[in-house]
């Protein structure tokens, strides 16, 4: 059964057609290897561009994940996670079999002053399952409780949507295009009442205490860019929960459903 699936880069000898479409998928079972770089072995995957080493990495498939080797001397390779909102990890040169966690993964090789992307794809997934029924004693409480239909959700979603929507490092929307964002489904939103919100989501996540508690707690600055991270590192909010941006959510209580 085949794990891990190579995607080339544009420039591979064996990557594009006469067309231009990709063209070439090399799947590799676990336990197989796969050599790239400018000279690869035999069996291995060309990447025909001067600014690659002849031997420049290895993945290894491992079943569920697979490995990367940075065979170069001096380039060190980052790998991304394209649905990570900017989540990627940085294999340094000489470093064998580093551990990439990603379903969808991009090798960005530096080259000469290119970047080369290539593509990995991790899509078997092992599951734990409980043959006997759901186990005995109380429920283990939910880490993060989140009401989809309510309208702090669609905050929370405009507020994540820019990286969603595959800029990784764009800038947070402001208050005012967050109110301008969720006029269509919410015509009665307002700069107030997305302020309340953002700051009820902040002690719904547990960024800051409750009015229940006496200590004010620290003042939390970038409280934006704070949620957002939370949100999308915890995947609270999906790309497909953008939909509640275009229906009316509920009001979640008190000012916030102003």
């Amino acid at each position: 059964m085949y794990s891990i699936i190579v995607v080339p880069p544009p420039t591979t000898e064996r990557g594009r057609d006469d067309t231009g479409s990709d063209r070439t998928q090399l799947r590799l079972a676990p336990g197989e290897r796969l050599v790239f770089g400018r000279a690869a072995p035999p069996g291995g995957l060309p990447i025909a561009h001067e600014g690659v080493s002849r031997r420049a990495g290895e993945i290894i498939a491992r079943g569920t994940f697979w490995t990367l080797s940075n065979l170069s001397a001096h380039q060190t390779y980052v790998v991304e996670n394209p649905e990570g909102a900017g989540e990627h990890i940085k294999v340094a040169p000489g470093r064998l079999d580093a551990p990439v966690p990603f379903e969808f993964s991009r090798i960005v090789l530096p080259a000469a002053g290119d970047l080369l992307p290539l593509e990995v794809w991790a899509p078997r997934h092992d599951y734990l399952r409980d043959e006997d029924g759901a186990a005995e004693g109380e429920v283990t409480a939910p880490a993060f409780s989140v009401d989809r239909t309510k309208r702090y959700f669609a905050v929370l979603a405009a507020l994540c949507e820019p990286r969603l929507r595959g800029t990784p490092h764009a800038a947070l929307p402001t208050v005012e295009q967050v109110v301008e964002r969720l006029r269509p489904a919410w015509p009665a939103a307002s700069r107030t009442s997305v302020q309340w919100n953002i700051d009820y989501l902040a002690v719904k996540l547990r960024l800051k205490p409750g009015p229940e508690t006496a200590e004010p707690g620290p003042r939390l600055n970038g409280k934006k860019e704070t949620l957002v991270s939370l949100a999308l590192r915890f995947d609270l909010v999906r790309e497909d929960d953008l939909v509640v941006l275009a229906r009316p959510a509920a009001p979640a209580s008190g000012r916030a459903a102003r």
